[in-house]
């Protein structure tokens, strides 16, 4: 687990590549304390700058930047490929200096190509690979998006990161801000696809491959696409008992594989489904591994006693902690460092917390993400499901049109009626913003769109960015090809929550403590086991993750499986009427939105006076902006 950065076509000696690239590293060193190094070629005026965080193969032969046995390739490589020891077995004799995955990747793309050593490979990575004898560069992502890749052009120079602090240290930086990417990130307090705040950087996507040649023509292309693989995938013809036994077998093997490193692994242990599977799992291959658990000042959002449960139950050794409220304010100065990138999700900075209680002991956990997105583990599943079924025989007209009895009559009285218990179950105390929503729903042609429109914030006004393109990503809207509504929803949150979002989350909050998080539930042959599974072995009887569930039953008492979900809570909208109150006022005073000039203060000041007065809870949005307001403060 590090970090990297680089660059390409930059009009300098041998002494101003190295200078860049000593810059472009010190950032990010949090990535890598363990050890750093940089290779530059002055010929094409290209530079690899790398940060080491060192788990697999302490010695020196683990070093990057590093060189192909046959000196032709360059790569820095971010990441584990937790199937090395296999891919290292089929490679057969070679003459290995190490035995880290760095040079087993290195050398599988040597023999095999790239496009077949990436198919054979099963981890979490992003890597730049320089050729020498071309002058050609080449960026890959893993496939779900578990590690951050940046890219872009500054003047003819091009560059890429891990993080965007290190693109800031590149010479021809441009700080143009993209209004409609901005205006994305208000939709959903994260930034979509491969958008950022600015106009000259993309995000590479999970499963991409961007190549550049030597004379600068770029071509991506993508190895791996989450919906292609859900469509084509073969059902499961087993009963539900088959199906758990194949879950269960098929976690134990990610498990193992992410148990491989040099250095102590844990357990991130909230005492849910997810994290509790993941702890049994890993107790069976290593006794007494630890266990790290947070708990809170408010009763209602503590899980820690659970986790305690279950920790004893596997032996553990557990390590809770106990957060008050101060604790996690006290991280809100320093957010926009923390983050990076935007990212309107509170619950990164409990993470942060964990993840440096961890740090002190370990140097790896394992983290239950992604078993939501693809067992079925959310309510919004469900409420799209339940609005497509409901809306699905709609005409894609007006809401007003609706209401006012506009469609024509026959078999629209039903689907009227439909329309009006679903606007009447939208839990709103203004009807202005359950008939914004339902508007919006009549446009939406598919599960898909239903679950971006979930997701959507601000609704019935939404704040104006200047100069701002109504954009939404293709993820969002993709046409209806699984069995049900359901499982599209769950697709929708592994092409766009699960990599924009919660990998985001994860990433920075762990890697600010030189932590790696490792993430068992995606693993891609663990997920495309979950596509084959008919819905009802994982959504039965309005019960979430059923065959989780089951298989957790083979190892926990029933009374510490069947708990409702709960998930890492973070009180914002109240702390935005208290403790954070002024710090939040401030930034989104209509005085400085005005001087800034960057979006419309009329709404935000309506959401801002309507939520201080209790009217109605604007909580998560008026956190997003005011964590946009203070990114910008601090790099923009």
């Amino acid at each position: 687990m590090c970090g990297f950065a680089g660059f390409v076509r930059l009009n300098q000696d041998q002494a101003g590549l190295s200078a860049v690239a000593a810059a472009m590293a010190e950032p990010i060193i949090h990535r890598g304390p363990d050890d750093g190094g940089f290779w530059v070629d002055a010929v094409h005026g290209a530079g690899l700058t790398f940060r080491r965080l060192a788990i697999v193969d302490l010695s020196q032969a683990g070093h990057q930047p590093m060189l192909s046995h046959d000196q032709t390739k360059v790569i820095a490589f971010n990441g584990e490929i937790y199937n090395a020891p296999e891919l290292r077995a089929q490679l057969g004799d070679v003459a290995w200096r190490g035995h880290s995955d760095t040079e087993i990747l290195l050398e599988a793309i040597g023999r095999w190509g790239l496009k077949a050593t990436l198919t054979k490979a099963e981890g979490m990575f992003a890597f730049a690979l320089w050729d020498k004898a071309s002058g050609s560069l080449t960026l890959a992502r893993d496939r779900f998006g578990e590690k951050p890749l940046y890219w872009g052009w500054f003047g003819d120079g091009f560059a890429f990161a891990s993080e965007l602090k290190a693109l800031r240290r590149h010479p021809l930086f441009d700080r143009t801000l993209d209004r409609t990417a901005i205006g994305q990130y208000l939709r959903w307090n994260w930034f979509p696809a491969d958008a950022t705040p600015f106009a000259a950087i993309r995000a590479l996507m999970p499963g991409h491959v961007l190549e550049l040649s030597a004379t600068g023509r770029e071509r991506v292309w993508v190895y791996w696409d989450a919906r292609a693989t859900a469509t084509q995938v073969d059902p499961f013809d087993g009963s539900f008992e088959e199906a758990v036994e194949a879950v269960d077998a098929a976690l134990s093997r990610s498990v193992e594989w992410r148990l491989r490193a040099d250095v102590p692994v844990a357990v991130f242990l909230s005492g849910g489904v997810d994290s509790s599977l993941i702890a049994a799992k890993a107790s069976s291959v290593q006794p007494g591994l630890k266990s790290f658990s947070i708990g809170f000042d408010h009763a209602y959002l503590d899980e820690s006693p659970y986790a305690a449960q279950v920790a004893q139950y596997f032996a553990l050794d557990h390590n809770p902690l106990q957060v008050t409220e101060a604790d996690a304010l006290a991280l809100v100065p320093g957010l926009p460092g923390l983050m990076d990138i935007p990212l309107g999700d509170g619950a990164i900075l409990p993470t942060a917390l964990l993840a440096k209680l961890a740090a002190g002991s370990v140097r790896v956990a394992l983290s239950g993400d992604g078993a939501d997105e693809l067992f079925g583990g959310y309510r919004t599943h469900l409420s799209v499901a339940e609005d497509w079924r409901s809306l699905s025989g709609i005409p894609a007209r007006s809401a007003l049109g609706c209401l006012l009895g506009m469609i024509p009559a026959g078999p629209i009285d039903q689907q009227a009626l439909a329309a009006g218990r679903l606007i009447g179950r939208k839990r709103s105390s203004l009807p202005g913003h359950r008939l914004a929503k339902f508007a919006a729903l009549l446009q939406a042609r598919s599960p898909s769109a239903f679950s971006g429109l979930h997701r959507t914030l601000w609704r019935g006004m939404p704040p104006k960015v200047t100069g701002a393109r109504n954009a939404v990503p293709v993820a969002w809207d993709a046409p209806f090809t699984l069995a049900d509504p359901e499982s599209e929803a769950m697709l929708a949150d592994i092409q766009t929550y699960l990599p924009d979002d919660l990998c985001v989350k994860t990433d920075r909050a762990t890697m600010a403590a030189s932590l790696e998080a490792r993430l068992p539930f995606l693993d891609h042959a663990l997920a495309q086991l979950a596509w084959s599974l008919p819905l009802s072995y994982k959504i039965a009887s309005n019960q979430n993750k059923a065959v989780l569930r089951a298989a957790l039953s083979k190892h926990l008492p029933a009374d510490l499986v069947q708990r409702p979900k709960h998930g890492l809570e973070v009180p914002t909208g109240s702390w935005l009427r208290g403790a954070l109150k002024d710090w939040a006022g401030d930034l989104l005073s209509p005085e400085r939105l005005r001087r800034q000039g960057l979006i419309d203060p009329a709404p935000v000041t309506q959401a801002w006076d309507l939520h201080q007065s209790g009217a109605k809870g604007w909580g998560n949005e008026l956190w997003g902006m005011a964590v946009l307001q203070a990114w910008l403060d601090a790099w923009a």
